[in-house]
């Protein structure tokens, strides 16, 4: 008999036996057996969207430990086979799948034979492409160490990414510094740290190689023989300083001890436990050569376990200051200015497990983005375990995030709350604005026909949406049927602020937009297709709030089909030489990288079926391109006008409806509509350079081949860059 206990925050999906949603830092499962019992356990772990690293542990009669367990490998899919034997005295195991959030699949069966078993192994390996199978040997009867033996097993993609991007930058010249001050201090808050930690770090530091750097580790009055000792043993070291703290004031108050004693010209601020990657000060000191004009520098990471193996990687994003206040994507390395953060008064005592977001959203204020860098190179080492900080009190972290972010818009003249986004942990910043004094929206839906349709989405145009001050402006090529022409005499007659315009033409959606801008008495303007199903109250509140950002031009909602998977989290530009929906058919709770998806975020490009524009953007950009995107590709070309104009693109997932993407349009797979299509494409690579194109907001280390990317290897060292080039 085997019986499996879910531990830690790991929770049961409700419909799907056997999937689990991953909560906690260190979710695992124990198995307990019975002394008799059948010889072999097969347990299967497979991830829904992400790398994971499982590890089994034995008890010996000392419980868990890690002396106890083995790595089983990084991959998505695995089957591992623990020989436990017929009879014996060890009889539990646990299996941590993760060691973040995530939603997986998990099971357990048991096999008295070898032909069992392998009947298994083979019918698994049918029916799952790239599964890693994993068998331990036999275990002892009694309590005794064990080896593991894994088969299919690759190296992962994010230790090839590591390793090819290092290569690459091995050819960057080192800059070489005519002054005798440095040109880079990092500073180091450190309490009763492991011996074993700082000295990593410093043996990264030291494998840099670069001259002008200091690394200045600040005290905060440790207690522990061990931190104290090896602080010592340092303090004769060239570049490494030691500031001596003698009581303890937290993270904050020691971090500005060590930024005082800071000579470099730029300063960063790293963990005690963190490290630098390999090449890491020599990307961003080309970076800053690169980029004269660059008042502050961020580079991607690499998050490793304890052992410093590769877990996941954080390829982030052009400077994005939307996507800044649900997260802070920004985190490590930070290059800051020493000057300009002693103007700011350095860290804040108050915000602990936040200080260095609060910093960074005061340091950020009033900088012109264009002296705003990110360095694409995974330059830091995170490394996650359960005592970071952050994750240990997770929120107090929180709480001192939302305080950081409603000072921010404080100093901005624009009074708001922070709660919780869709991940709880997140952000989303409500804006206080008076109902009474909400700008009008001119809603311009094009149509032909399609009376079940029209009728849905104007019931939850006038019936469902609570915003209060809107007009509906249909645009309508040539309907026939008497049903829709009824429709619209009916909201025409109950509603002053519905109007339509028929006039028979071929489909040019371009036009119809145009049409409708110029009809238009609003002071923004809404497209929505006619096949768009509205579901809640309060979606163009909230688009319309999207427009309180800066900068901010066109906002853009989240899409889902009608079985609730994703249709629009945004449009990529460059997907295919072309561009595409970002993560299309994913389920509607997906989060991305980095949870993106679970804030609001800026994009190159949003879909025209649900698009709030500005009537400054209107006013700037002009008309929509009638003759070359009469049908596919309009929004793409706006949009990115918009871009070229200096306009912001936001994307929210608070504003969500249902698409049923071309319902009364059609396919444009076949004849004349194919012909038309194909025209378009060239025209949007001939116009925009799709083909070439770099999307600020997704990452050179993706592949551009898919809506889902994956991490591609690079061929060349990608340049610094910033959202608006």
């Amino acid at each position: 008999m085997l019986s499996i206990i879910a531990q830690n925050e790991l929770v049961a999906d409700p419909v799907e036996l056997g999937l689990w949603q991953a909560e906690g830092v260190d979710p695992y499962f124990v198995l307990r057996f019975r002394p008799l019992r059948a010889r072999y356990i097969a347990m299967r772990i497979t991830a829904r969207d992400v790398e994971v690293r499982p590890r089994l542990y034995v008890n010996k009669g000392r419980g868990f430990i890690e002396d106890d367990s083995v790595s089983i490998g990084i991959g998505s899919d695995f089957l591992i086979i623990a020989d436990v034997g017929t009879f014996g005295t060890i009889c539990s195991l646990r299996m941590d799948p993760c060691d973040e959030e995530c939603k997986l699949f998990f099971r357990a069966e048991t096999f008295r034979n070898t032909d069992e078993l392998e009947r298994y192994v083979s019918l698994q390996r049918q029916n799952a492409e790239g599964l890693s199978v994993a068998w331990l040997p036999t275990l002892p009867r009694f309590w005794k160490r064990f080896p593991i033996a894994l088969f299919q097993r690759r190296r992962s993609a994010v230790a090839e990414y590591m390793s090819k991007a290092s290569n690459l930058a091995d050819s960057l010249v080192a800059v070489q510094q005519g002054v005798v001050r440095p040109w880079l201090s990092i500073v180091v808050p450190v309490y009763n740290a492991p011996a074993r930690h700082l000295r990593e770090l410093v043996e990264s530091f030291e494998r840099q190689n670069m001259a002008g750097t200091e690394l200045i580790f600040s005290d905060d009055g440790s207690d522990s023989v061990e931190t104290l000792d090896w602080l010592s043993s340092r303090k004769h070291d060239p570049n490494v300083v030691i500031v001596l703290n003698a009581v303890n004031q937290g993270i904050a108050a020691a971090t500005n001890a060590g930024l005082k004693a800071a000579r470099g010209d730029w300063v960063t601020l790293l963990d005690h436990d963190d490290l630098i990657a390999p090449n890491g000060l020599r990307v961003i000191q080309h970076a800053m050569s690169v980029c004269p004009e660059a008042a502050f520098l961020y580079t991607d990471e690499l998050i490793v376990d304890d052992r410093l193996q590769p877990i996941s990687i954080m390829l982030k994003p052009a400077y994005d200051p939307v996507l800044l206040t649900g997260v802070n994507y920004i985190n490590h390395f930070s290059v800051y200015q020493r000057e300009r953060l002693e103007e700011i008064g350095l860290l804040r005592v108050g915000f602990e497990g936040s200080q260095d977001y609060d910093l960074l959203l005061r340091y950020l204020d009033g900088l012109e983005e264009k002296n705003i860098v990110h360095v694409p190179y995974p330059a830091y080492w995170w490394r996650r375990t359960a005592l970071t900080y952050s994750l240990r009190f997770l929120d107090r972290a929180t709480d001192s995030a939302r305080r950081a972010l409603v000072e921010e818009f404080s100093r901005k003249g624009k009074p708001a709350d922070v709660v919780g986004a869709l991940t709880s942990t997140l952000h989303r910043v409500e804006f206080k604005s008076s109902s009474n004094c909400r700008p009008k929206i001119s809603i311009i839906i094009p149509n032909l026909d399609s009376t079940a349709l029209m009728t849905a989405l104007l019931t939850g145009i006038f019936e469902t949406t609570e915003y209060n001050n809107f007009e509906v402006v249909v645009i309508d090529n040539g309907s026939k049927d008497p049903t829709t022409i009824a429709l619209y005499k009916r909201y025409a007659e109950k509603f002053a602020n519905f109007s339509y315009y028929i006039r028979e033409s071929s489909f040019n959606f371009s036009r119809a937009v145009n049409e409708g801008i110029a009809r238009g008495r609003g002071e923004h303007f809404l497209l929505l297709n006619n096949d768009v199903t509205i579901v809640e109250g309060k979606w163009l509140d909230e688009m319309v709030d999207c427009l309180t950002f800066e900068k901010v031009g066109i906002v853009g909602a989240k899409l889902l089909y009608p079985n609730q998977r994703i249709q629009h989290a945004g449009v990529v530009c460059g997907l295919a030489g072309l561009a595409g929906h970002w993560y299309a058919n994913k389920p509607s709770d997906y989060g991305g990288p980095m949870n993106r998806l679970h804030v609001r975020s800026s994009m190159t490009c949003v879909t025209g079926a649900a698009m709030l524009i500005s009537g400054a953007c209107v006013r700037v950009v002009g008309r929509w391109d009638e003759e070359n995107f009469a049908v596919a590709y309009n929004d793409v070309d706006y949009c990115l006008r918009a871009h070229k104009s200096g306009f912001r693109i936001v994307w929210t997932p608070f504003a969500c409806l249902i698409h049923h993407e071309s319902a009364s349009r059609g396919s444009d797979a076949h004849g004349e509509s194919r012909r038309r299509f194909e025209r378009e494409q060239k025209n949007l690579r001939r116009i925009h350079q799709t083909q070439i194109f770099e999307d600020p907001a997704s990452s050179p280390g993706y592949t551009k081949d898919r809506s889902d990317p994956k991490i591609e290897i690079l061929e060349a060292l990608p340049a610094p860059r910033r959202w608006f080039e």
